[in-house]
């Protein structure tokens, strides 16, 4: 069995939607497992969020392509707690809970305090959007 069928033997075992390439470091080298990875995303089982960072895929109904397993809305944040990063609800959504707005909000935004962050995390065209309190 090679690294790509371990790896991915792994990732359908684990409940988590998100995966790092350390995640899968004990199957073996970092070249190889960069390797398994990008194979198993031109093979539909992950996709790419960022750098370093994967998701699980299912296949879409309309497109027949990759998708993520789950929305960018609920993969976002962990994919940034997985990271480290500590998020709070943006301004706009913390006005509509305590109804101060009636206007639901719209796009992907989230709090990141005063932490700095450039990264990328998206699919498609979507991505994550920083505010900084």
């Amino acid at each position: 069995m090679n690294i790509t069928d371990r790896i991915k033997r792994s990732i359908q075992c684990r409940s988590t939607l998100v995966f790092r390439p350390a995640d899968f470091r004990p199957f073996g080298s970092v070249a190889s497992v960069k390797r398994a990875l990008k194979e198993l995303t031109d093979t539909g089982v992950l996709v790419r969020l960022g750098v370093g960072i994967y998701a699980k895929a299912t296949v879409s109904v309309l497109s027949g392509r990759p998708i993520p397993a789950s929305p960018l809305e609920v993969i976002g944040p962990q994919a940034l707690a997985m990271l480290g990063v500590q998020l709070q609800a943006s301004k706009q959504t913390r006005a509509y809970n305590e109804g101060l707005s009636t206007q639901v909000p719209a796009g992907l935004c989230v709090n990141i305090g005063q932490q700095r962050i450039t990264r990328k995390i998206g699919f498609n065209g979507k991505f994550l959007q920083y505010e900084r309190a």
